[in-house]
């Protein structure tokens, strides 16, 4: 019986294959970019600098990562490996050439990779009948993701030029003015695909980012270009969680605000500018999260409403009687430092009522009331909230 085809078919390649073919990578990426130029005509009529340098890149970048792939399970092409390939997509749409030539020129590369291998492999050890089916299936699994990559960036453009950009506009437009009613916002992010539009996360970049952010984040993201920067305004989900932000935008500069309501949108830029503003031209990305503290005390009621939403959100499902208690009960307690003494004697309570409110902010808030900056935090948010006279719990 045979055996069930594998996604991940490089895995039972050997690993002596990559330590056969590094050696002899740079001959290998020149003359797969020449020879897949060449053999495509729409290519080899296109005579700029350019375009040979983004083939040599896009090969090289092709060969190293199926050479980091042999003899893992790993998935073909992480995100940003697959983005060179959506950009190559979309470029050929840009250039108004049909999708065939590229993918002729990936069959050619995958027809010389499948022969560089085996030569390469044959110069160590004789190869077997089963070694050459291993590679024909890893090299035509690979090859098919690198098409299908490519494919999505063709189609991501064609889909942009053909109005799906009005729509997005139009969409990016109204959650920054924030000022639509909710039902003309919902119909408009329905039209791109959007269809339960509930948290947005803003993130500054460089004007000349917009186009690449446009590709990178696709259908997730929305892109504004402005004077002096570009806003992407991604909808809630994995590609907009800080971690993954953290590694997208390493070593670029980029600002990211809080996730906040799609109806606060304003109000979510507004604190990524003012982030910006605060901490200069330095290289990113930088949470305008982390900065909440310091605009709040310079004044920006935006911050404050960010900061006392999230510190007071434990306390949110209590009693309006059983809340302000609690409040009360932490902000004395931050102030004198933790001693419940001093706590019962300026609240004019028991100790052991004291000790049972204690007990119960440490269920609810647990190992934040022990860090130094979530302390902080809370104990701005009290000394507005306790000290407003038209509060509202």
């Amino acid at each position: 019986m045979s055996e069930p085809v594998s996604v991940t078919p490089w895995r039972r390649l050997p690993t002596d294959l990559a330590t056969a073919m590094c050696p002899h990578l740079p001959a290998t990426v020149a003359a797969v970019a020449v020879a897949v130029t060449e053999a495509t005509p729409a290519f080899a009529a296109i005579a700029d600098d350019k375009f040979t340098r983004d083939v040599h890149a896009a090969v090289q970048v092709a060969l190293e990562r199926f050479l980091d792939l042999v003899g893992t399970a790993e998935p073909a092409l992480p995100p940003r490996f697959r983005e060179v390939f959506v950009a190559l997509g979309a470029a050929e749409a840009r250039e108004d050439r049909g999708p065939e030539a590229l993918l002729a020129a990936l069959r050619m590369a995958a027809r010389l990779l499948l022969r560089t291998a085996s030569q390469s492999l044959a110069r160590l050890r004789p190869v077997d009948t089963d070694d050459l089916i291993d590679l024909s299936d890893a090299v035509s699994a690979y090859v098919a993701e690198l098409a299908a990559a490519s494919t999505d960036g063709y189609a991501l453009q064609v889909r942009e030029q053909a109005g799906e950009g009005d729509r997005r506009r139009q969409l990016a437009e109204l959650l920054l003015r924030g000022e639509a009613m909710p039902g003309t916002v919902e119909a408009a992010a329905a039209r791109i695909g959007w269809l339960e539009l509930d948290v947005v996360v803003p993130v500054l970049l460089p004007p000349d980012q917009a186009r690449d952010a446009r590709f990178r984040y696709g259908p997730d993201g929305l892109v504004v270009e402005r004077a002096r920067d570009a806003v992407l305004l991604l909808c809630a989900g994995p590609r907009a969680l800080r971690g993954s932000l953290a590694d997208a935008l390493a070593g670029r500069w980029a600002v990211v605000g809080p996730a906040l309501s799609w109806a606060q949108a304003p109000v979510a830029v507004r604190l990524a500018e003012l982030t910006a503003g605060l901490l200069g031209p330095d290289p990113g990305p930088v949470f305008a999260d982390d900065h909440l503290v310091a605009l709040a005390l310079r004044g920006e009621p935006g911050a404050l409403a960010v900061l006392t939403a999230r510190r007071l959100a434990p306390l949110a499902h209590l009693r309006p009687a059983q809340r302000e208690n609690l409040l009360v009960t932490v902000h004395s307690w931050l102030r004198h430092w933790g001693s419940r003494a001093e706590v019962s004697a300026e609240l004019f309570v028991h100790p052991q009522t004291v000790s049972y409110r204690l007990k119960r902010l440490r269920e609810l808030y647990g190992a934040d009331l022990d860090d130094p900056t979530a302390r902080f935090e809370l104990l701005v948010v009290l000394a507005n909230h306790l000290h407003t006279p038209a509060r509202h719990p």
